[in-house]
């Protein structure tokens, strides 16, 4: 099912970040948005996600409970380990007699099983982002959210989790919502692209074939 975002509507003070917007996401593919910072990216995606409230205008194909949210930051409970920290997610979507076997599995999905006894000081940058994911993914949602995910991580390392994370969508289709300030990033997943400008919001453009040839084009409209 699609998310259809009609004539939507957030201000905060006097500063209009979204004014008669009108957006529709495909899912059966990634939708990627990309623009300059602070032009309303990450507002948006709040406002799907529920976190946000609105001034008017209507979502429709988005529930709550369709959702999970990948954030810039992985929000791992340093105290707890890598199986804990899934568990403190899950437990509320899967009884406990098969809890276990789900995390494992999950685990296994994003290649980190033999670390869930691990906790986060241990680990990588790199394999926080993969127990990220692998939350999200255990999440029996429709919809993923990204907020910049893979900003804190190195060229080869954030290509490397792109694949994998490219991997297990063609095993579990979801649709994918991201937010990124990279347009090479974005190009790579090979998707929707939406070229979000000015404040309030306008969509200055949106590419979905040939992306490679049209980087040029996207970077004037940025």
């Amino acid at each position: 099912m699609n998310i259809n975002i009609r004539n939507l509507n957030k201000a905060y003070g006097s500063e209009q970040i979204l004014k008669n917007f009108n957006i529709e996401f495909s899912d059966d593919n990634i939708n990627c948005i990309v623009g300059k910072s602070g032009c309303g990216k990450s507002t948006l995606l709040n406002i799907i996600a529920g976190l946000i409230d609105i001034q008017g205008g209507e979502i429709n194909g988005a529930a709550l409970s369709d959702i999970s949210y990948i954030f810039q930051e992985d929000r791992l409970i340093e105290w707890l380990n890598v199986k804990e920290n899934l568990e403190l997610t899950l437990k509320k979507y899967f009884d406990s007699s098969i809890l276990d076997a789900k995390i494992d599995e999950v685990l296994e999905l994003v290649g980190i099983y033999d670390i869930k006894n691990k906790y986060p000081n241990e680990l990588s940058g790199g394999m926080r982002q993969r127990i990220n994911i692998a939350r999200a993914f255990g999440k029996p949602s429709k919809i993923i959210l990204m907020d910049e995910p893979f900003k804190s991580l190195d060229y080869k390392l954030k290509y490397t989790i792109i694949d994998e994370f490219k991997n297990l969508l063609n095993k579990e289709k979801r649709m994918v919502i991201l937010v990124t300030h990279d347009l090479d990033e974005a190009i790579y997943f090979q998707g929707n692209i939406f070229v979000f400008s000015n404040k309030p919001v306008i969509i200055a453009g949106r590419f979905s074939s040939d992306l490679e040839n049209c980087k040029e084009e996207i970077l004037k409209i940025i």
